[in-house]
């Protein structure tokens, strides 16, 4: 077996945002367990995914006035899927269930939230989502919330809200991970201001790499990592590369070398986000020829659509030069020690 695929293999592979959720939840519940089996679970096998980070995102269709049902929905859907899967995947709420779960050769499956449009001002919700299973969350996505705005909004200069703060703290004395992916610039340097436990980029690339708000500069990256965190880089084309129809996977990896060099290698990970596939998954024609303020978010790199081609990553960032200790704290170790010292951690 080639060293890059026994590597793979053996390294504890970490992908820290799918959302795969909102394609299983748009099933009738009876099927919510079968279609993931069906679908998602063998993708997920042949992939490596070893820690699938599941966030709850609320389309717009739901917000404001059925957010907090969906996101119940949603929720539920992942305890569903999870019971319904016992012998392949566990629902995780902190590190020990996570190290229980891989120890049984199953896939352990973490909640998120992806902003938080069913809490709003709220924040006296935060402990129950944390009962629920939550153990990471961001407070905005592209727009304004009560909370913070998110980087479409970077305009505004805005840093959190008095609730936004609130719901930090509540984060962090619970015990879920605090995610700055899609917080605009001056709200994540307020979070890296006031911040007392490390924080998760999700899902974010360079910004030096690729000039997008949604992509985090040399600053913020050293930012999250003088606190410990991890930024976990997106895969999705557009946020690569300025022609998104081109984009390879040379430029994915040119993005991990980028935060590997500014934030150190002991502060990087994998957000893939892996758009077209949920998107097939959901009913036309929603998503075709699907874009977001401009974005496709159908362009992928060939081979890496889905969570099949994860192993490509791990034989391109060796091909790259970096050595098997570094690569797999890529893939998964640093988000691992991440999570072991921060999800569900006593506080309150």
């Amino acid at each position: 077996m080639p060293v890059d695929q026994s590597l793979h293999t053996h390294a504890v592979v970490a992908d820290t945002h799918n959302d795969l959720l909102m394609a299983v939840s748009a099933r009738p519940p009876h099927l919510w367990a079968s279609f993931f089996r069906d679908r998602w679970l063998p993708q997920l096998s042949e992939g490596g995914v070893d820690v699938q980070v599941l966030p709850v995102f609320v389309e717009s269709q739901f917000r404001p006035e059925g957010a907090l049902r969906q996101t119940l929905r949603m929720i539920e859907c992942a305890h569903v899927l999870a019971e319904g899967n016992p012998d392949a995947v566990t629902l995780c709420r902190d590190g020990q269930e996570i190290d229980e779960a891989l120890a049984l050769g199953r896939i352990a499956l973490v909640l998120a939230l992806e902003s938080m449009p069913g809490i709003d001002e709220s924040v006296e919700l935060v402990p129950t989502l944390h009962r629920l299973g939550v153990r990471v969350a961001s407070i905005a996505h592209w727009g304004r919330t009560a909370l913070a705005d998110g980087s479409g909004q970077d305009g505004t200069g805005s840093r959190l809200t008095s609730h936004g703060v609130e719901a930090l703290r509540e984060m962090e004395r619970l015990g879920i991970v605090f995610d700055v992916s899609h917080l605009g610039a001056t709200g994540v340097a307020h979070v890296l201001e006031i911040a007392t436990r490390p924080v998760i980029a999700t899902h974010s690339a360079a910004r030096a790499l690729r000039d997008h708000h949604r992509n985090l500069t040399d600053e913020q990256l050293r930012g999250v990592a003088a606190g410990g965190g991890v930024i976990c880089v997106n895969f999705l084309a557009a946020f690569l590369t300025e022609d998104a129809g081109a984009a390879t996977l040379d430029h994915l990896v040119d993005h991990i070398e980028r935060v590997a060099e500014v934030a150190g290698v002991d502060h990087v990970g994998l957000g893939p986000d892996f758009m077209r596939e949920v998107n097939e998954d959901l009913t036309p024609p929603c998503c075709e020829g699907f874009s977001y303020s401009g974005i496709d978010a159908n362009a992928a790199i060939p081979g890496l659509e889905g969570p099949r081609g994860l192993p490509m990553v791990t034989e391109a960032l060796l091909k790259r030069g970096f050595s098997e200790e570094e690569t797999v704290k890529v893939l998964g170790s640093n988000v691992m020690r991440l999570f072991r010292a921060e999800l569900g951690r006593p506080g309150s």
